[in-house]
Parts: C-alpha cells; structure tokens; sequence
C-alpha cells in the first residue's frame, strides 16, 4: 500500500489471505517449487515438503501432481514433436520413421531431464533424432529452423496460456480481492496468490467463480513450465537448441564438434544443472519475460 493513499474498504481475513499460511496445518503455501523467483533451489527441501504435504494431505498432493504432470508432459511432447515435424518439412523422414512425431509421452522422455524438471524446474527430453543429409536447400537455414521450432512453440504456449488467465483472472476473483492485491499480483510467479493457486490452497471465499480456478491453476502452472523450458532450451551449451541457434545465426556454422566434444559437454551442462548453478541466471530471465509480457497484456486489458 502507497504511504499517505487511502486505505481500502476491504481487508483480506479468514483462512487464506496470501501470507504464506495453509488451510493444512502442516503445508505451507511456499513450499519449494519449480517457480522460485529469488532463492536458490533446494532440492532436499523440497523433497523434505513434497512428503510432508503427502502425509499431511495425500489427495491434495496426488491433485497437485496430475496437474504437474500433465503440464510437464505437454510442455515436452509438444517441444519435441515440433522439432521433428519441423526437420519432415526441412526434408529429413527420420524423427517419422523412428516415431518421434507421435504425442506418446514415452517416445520423447529423457529419465535425467525429466528429474531435473521435476527436482530443479528445468530439464529436456530425448534429442530429436536429425539427418542433416536430407535437408532441402540451404543447410544452416534448415537446421535454424528445426532448432528453434521447440523453444517457438514453448514461447507461443507460454504467450497463450497467459494470456488466458489474465481474461479468465477478472472472472475468477471477488472484486474487492482483485481491488486489494491487484491484477499484477494475483497473476505473476512472484506474486502473493501463486503459490496458493498452483498448490490449490485458496479459500472459496476469495472467489466469484470457484470452478474456474481448477482452469486458472493449469494454465498458470502451463505457461511457467512453457516458459522455463523455453529459455533453458536457448542456452548456447551443447545440445540444447540455443547452441544450434547460436552456431547457424551468428556464427554462420563455424562451430564443429566431434563425439569426445559433445559427450563432455552433455556431463558439463549436467553438472551445471544438478549444482543449481544455472538457477539465478534461468530465474532472473523467465522473471523479466514473464512481468514484461503480463504487463502489456494487462495493459491491453485496461487492468494494470
């Protein structure tokens, strides 16, 4: 609240006004999750809460994770099919051939990317298999195209998703809710009502229209995955996307790498991975992207 402006008509109480506090009494609504903004992830924390909310509330948590789950496995399928369907274009069959254009999740899933994306909140599949013998016309303009379909098609998700809730946030919350905190604030990853509705701990009282809110909670927890996958995918460290990029665009394909080469850097960028290294940098990008482009949404909307 501004010093010297008046002070609302309404106050936040009852069971849950944003602060932190649960309706369980043993989970909390900052549970460490995938969407941490300021502190480094702890990996044994959050294991450490995900189990006591599991004790503490097995349908809630069982909840929760189908919701995870699904918009994990969306974000990754889609990420990789659209990078096959890209290459059949570009004029290599392989990714069809070898069934990486089908939406089965089991095709697509890489066991250490799919733990760093549940453990740490960023992660990969399996590399989309590419024969660049087969492209048609310009090679590096081919590979260009295969490389950034996946992180397109993340950052196009992202862009729906959101924009979504930002139409479906006005619906969604009482008007007094929604005049106390803010469009801004009910709808950033940094905000006071994330946590509580990625976790689905908000009090029906908060609400103009509850069921709305299984849909808000889903397209909130789809756009942050969409998101991180998308700028973690840009880094320019073999083999994510961003060094293909940065290889054909900028560098004109100068950059070469023999199979000693890239094996060491897939252990390199595990390491930097697992070590939370990478954490600032992802958190403090997807940060900006995502206040920048809820910003002008909300500006189109006449809710900033």
């Amino acid at each position: 609240m501004v010093a010297g402006s008046a002070a609302p008509a309404w106050e936040p109480s009852g069971v849950l006004v944003f602060s932190g506090q649960s309706r369980y009494n043993n989970v909390q609504t900052f549970l460490p999750t995938m969407f941490e903004t300021r502190d480094s992830v702890n990996i044994l924390s959050r294991l450490q809460a995900w189990g006591a909310w599991l004790t503490s509330d097995p349908i809630g948590f069982l909840v929760f994770i189908l919701y995870y789950a699904v918009a994990i496995l969306t974000t990754l399928v889609l990420h990789e099919v659209a990078h096959g369907y890209v290459a059949y274009r570009c004029g290599d069959p392989t990714a069809k051939m070898l069934g990486r254009l089908s939406l089965d999740p089991r095709k697509h899933l890489d066991p250490f990317g799919t733990i760093s994306l549940v453990l740490l909140g960023f992660g990969w599949a399996k590399p989309v298999p590419v024969n660049p013998r087969n492209f048609r016309g310009d090679y590096r303009k081919a590979d260009f195209l295969v490389s950034i379909a996946g992180v397109t098609t993340n950052l196009t998700l992202f862009i729906v998703s959101l924009f979504l809730a930002t139409l479906i946030n006005p619906l969604l919350w009482k008007p007094e809710v929604l005049q106390y905190y803010g469009a801004q604030q009910l709808l950033s990853s940094d905000g006071v009502a994330f946590g509580a509705i990625v976790y689905g701990q908000v009090d029906a009282s908060l609400l103009a229209t509850p069921w709305l809110m299984h849909v808000q909670r889903f397209l909130l927890l789809f756009a942050t995955m969409n998101l991180t996958i998308a700028v973690f995918n840009l880094l320019p460290i073999p083999p994510l996307d961003g060094f293909h990029v940065l290889n054909d665009l900028i560098l004109k394909g100068k950059l070469t790498m023999n199979q000693q080469f890239f094996q060491f850097a897939q252990i390199a960028l595990l390491v930097l991975v697992f070590s939370g290294a990478l954490s600032g940098i992802l958190q403090t990008v997807t940060g900006a992207i995502e206040g920048g482009v809820l910003h002008l949404f909300l500006l189109a909307e006449g809710a900033a």
